[in-house]
């Protein structure tokens, strides 16, 4: 994987998006509860990432840790759909098959209220930790169980935190993908070489993601949605000349809690407020992009 220090420059492409949007949005929420890392399934090691440090030694079930992350899949992910039905707005869910398994109730809602899917794993792991055809085995197993739990064919992928280097290339190779989203560097997709094969990034942001609540940046609902409404307002001032996108980040354990989730309700209805916002899955404006953009 080349890198691209370039992209646009100063030449962005003047695309158009549907009804003449200056914004695409794209509200993704990682859904991961319940395919996390733990001892339990064999792992070898357990999750370390959560709301607050772990007093529990790395070896042993850290109990509290695993609840928090059930509160997403209990709790904060119908809170999500929720909001989204009252703004009848598109999101895209980052899925993990594994999770999808251990609550198929979600995996049928996702798709019968109208979001989109995109492969975030068959668990919730690192990809840049294995070796080719370990990959390669979990790209096709999850791609697999997300499809059959959601009656839907995720046509994107993106690992957790980052790719391996033969990540783009398995997902080429797979060939029910048509883009990924494994990568950080630009404000619109753009496309590049994977070997003879022209292929489609659709970038990511964590920016504007809500484990900033974790990490300190964030502590109520209103810090979330003054950073959105700047990154928006922001894109929305560009868009008049040159359309953008704006990738907005969400846990179901971390945003999902009520305090959080206002915040977030908040913004979509301060976006809507605006003319020429497009509220897109993440496969809609990759298919916008390959039938308009040619590149």
């Amino acid at each position: 994987m080349d890198r691209d220090l370039v992209g646009y420059a100063d030449k962005p492409p003047r695309v158009t998006w549907p009804n003449g949007a200056r914004v695409a949005i794209s509200l993704v929420v990682n859904y991961e509860e319940g395919s996390e890392n733990l001892l339990q399934d064999g792992v070898g090691r357990r999750e370390s990432l959560g709301e607050a440090m772990s007093p529990v030694p790395p070896d042993r079930r850290d109990l509290a840790l695993e609840s928090m992350f059930e509160y997403g899949s209990r709790v904060g992910v119908w809170r999500f759909l929720r909001i989204f039905a009252k703004y009848q707005v598109r999101s895209t869910f980052f899925a993990c098959a594994v999770a999808l398994e251990r609550n198929p109730a979600v995996a049928r809602a996702i798709t019968a209220q109208g979001h989109d899917v995109c492969g975030h794993g068959n668990r919730w792991e690192e990809y840049y930790l294995m070796d080719r055809e370990t990959e390669r085995r979990a790209i096709h197993e999850g791609f697999a169980g997300i499809e059959r739990l959601t009656g839907q064919r995720p046509l994107g992928w993106y690992c957790r935190y980052g790719p391996s280097e033969q990540t783009r290339e398995l997902v080429v190779e797979h060939g029910g993908f048509i883009y990924d989203s494994n990568a950080y560097n630009d404000d619109l997709p753009y496309y590049t070489t994977v070997g003879e094969r022209k292929w489609l990034v659709v970038p990511y942001s964590l920016a504007l993601n809500d484990v900033r609540f974790w990490r300190g940046y964030y502590a109520t609902g209103e810090d979330f949605f003054q950073s959105a409404k700047e990154t928006f307002d922001t894109l929305y001032e560009e868009g008049e000349t040159t359309p953008r996108m704006m990738s907005v980040g969400l846990h179901c354990r971390i945003a999902g809690l009520p305090g959080r989730a206002a915040g977030l309700d908040r913004f979509i209805a301060y976006a809507k407020s605006h003319a020429d916002v497009w509220f897109a899955g993440r496969s809609d404006i990759a298919k916008w992009w390959l039938e308009h953009q040619k590149g």
